[in-house]
């Protein structure tokens, strides 16, 4: 079976809903009552499901870390830097390059073009 949505847990909820619309592409689909609101990306992948999180959870303590395929890593950071988000140092391994940073909530998110590496046994 395909992973098809993310719950993520977060502050602020509008705030995690423009972040990842404004630098990600995703758009917001909230149903009357529902305290959920799904963020779906129109080019596909999983849906993110943006939940409240409890008083009691700590701020950016997680055991995951959304990645999102990015085929020009340093021009997607420097476009991210001029709309307000700012990755850390770029790291290069195995033919691919990826940047981390964090949501308002504090959860950790990469840019990784691991996607869009050729594969050596195809080359030739």
């Amino acid at each position: 079976m395909p992973l098809n949505r993310i719950v993520l847990y977060v502050r602020n909820i509008e705030a995690a809903v423009t972040f990842y619309e404004r630098h990600f592409g995703f758009k917001a689909h909230r149903e009357e009552g529902d305290r959920i609101v799904e963020l779906v990306n129109p080019a596909g992948g999983a849906s993110l499901m943006l939940h409240l999180a409890a008083k009691g959870q700590k701020k950016g303590q997680s055991t995951v870390k959304l990645v999102f395929d990015v085929e020009d890593i340093e021009a997607f950071a420097a476009g991210s830097a001029k709309e307000g988000l700012e990755f850390g140092a770029l790291h290069r391994g195995d033919g691919y390059a990826f940047a981390n940073a964090r949501d308002p909530s504090g959860n950790p998110i990469s840019i990784s073009s691991r996607a869009f590496r050729k594969d050596d046994s195809t080359v030739g």
